[in-house]
């Protein structure tokens, strides 16, 4: 919903989020997206990095979330734990999300599988030896997760199934498998309704044809600080481990998600001409190594115009409410944020979200107006 590495960067050609779209592009992160942009999501399929050290300066984790122990330990297990702890807490809360606002996404969905696929090099090298014993992964590309009320769960596709073949293509194990699942099921997420699979469950291989799933087409991902933030740029919503800490419910870390999938759908990054500089913050948090020196002020992001931000608040609103979740602490929460992280603190929600009164009136009236629809059983719409 996704952080340092453990391994030397390395080249992941195709994204494993929600979206379709399979240009090849560099990342810098220990868990690197499987099976490329719209292959086996979760909805979500966030590529969350392994966190390594506190970053000086910066917010401490809270008791409610406690911190990654460092890498250079015997601690790795601990490590890995924690990490695939945050990547399930993001899938699971993004994932509604994602799929009952495609309509709000004004225009930018795609079709997924429905759940999330990784073998035991799909947190890097130096991890691998930790994830056999912890998850039972090997060479062969297994569930992790399955998103509820996707197709996937509808046909019955479980955590620890191992990927076998689909449409009659036999899945690559090794390193290369997720690249190699990409090159296979990207094509045929496509141009498929669903689509045919064979897994392997108890030592028996099992034929199953998946529906494709419609969902919002945004990639989540795992930033590498403990700066209590998150970002947009247009196609993927950054949240760091700071605001994961936060946001102590689900419902908060869907408000903070749903604000940034807003943002998005509503171009806000690309109005600001903000596009540029907030993808390289997000390329930077995804980084083994970020360059923290760029995150003890505001990297150059530009604080958003109150306009804007209640436009994204009112849109986050009706996004949250469709996904399930209580809209009745939102008010509480971002003003909670901003009173312990007020716009002073420059590495801060806030400070690029600065109009703080002016966002709570504007969700006061829509809280109210959600909650009538609701009581109403009216369609929750804008």
């Amino acid at each position: 919903m996704v952080a340092p590495r453990i391994t030397p960067a390395r080249t992941t050609p195709l994204r494993i989020t929600p979206t379709v779209d399979v240009q090849p592009t560099q990342h810098h992160c220990a868990t690197p997206r499987i099976l490329g942009r719209a292959a086996v999501a979760v909805a979500a399929l966030l590529a969350a990095c392994a966190t390594q050290l506190p970053t000086p300066g910066m917010p401490q984790p809270s008791p409610a979330f406690p911190a990654i122990p460092s890498i250079m330990g015997p601690s790795t297990q601990d490590v890995l734990r924690n990490i695939v702890t945050a990547q399930d807490r993001l899938y699971r809360v993004a994932g509604p999300l994602l799929v009952r606002n495609t309509d709000l996404c004004k225009g930018n969905a795609r079709n997924l599988l429905g759940f999330t696929a990784k073998n035991r090099y799909s947190w890097g090298t130096e991890l691998s030896d930790a994830a056999a014993p912890l998850y039972g992964v090997d060479e062969s590309l297994q569930v992790m997760g399955v998103l509820a009320g996707s197709g996937a769960a509808r046909v019955g596709v479980r955590r620890g199934d191992r990927l076998v073949s689909a449409e009659g293509k036999t899945f690559a194990q090794g390193q290369s498998a997720e690249r190699q699942a990409a090159i296979i099921l990207v094509p045929m997420v496509k141009t498929k309704n669903s689509i045919k699979l064979v897994v392997k469950r108890d030592g028996a291989e099992l034929p199953l044809t998946v529906p494709l799933t419609r969902a919002c087409d945004y990639s989540i991902e795992l930033g590498n600080a403990d700066n209590v933030n998150a970002y947009n740029d247009g196609r993927r919503v950054m949240i760091t481990r700071g605001m994961m800490r936060f946001a102590q419910t689900d419902d908060e870390l869907a408000y903070v998600l749903a604000k940034e999938m807003a943002h998005n759908s509503l171009s806000h990054a690309t109005r600001q001409n903000m596009s540029g500089t907030v993808a390289d913050v997000i390329d930077n948090l995804m980084r083994v190594h970020p360059d923290l020196t760029a995150m003890s002020g505001a990297s150059g992001i530009r604080p958003t115009p109150q306009e804007l931000d209640a436009a994204a608040d009112t849109l986050a609103l009706y996004m949250v409410a469709r996904a399930g979740y209580n809209v009745d602490g939102e008010i509480g929460f971002w003003t909670r944020l901003a009173t312990q992280y007020p716009a002073s603190v420059l590495n801060g929600y806030t400070a690029i979200h600065p109009a703080t009164a002016y966002r709570m009136d504007v969700m006061r009236t829509i809280v109210a107006d959600v909650k009538s629809k609701q009581a109403a059983r009216q369609a929750l719409a804008p």
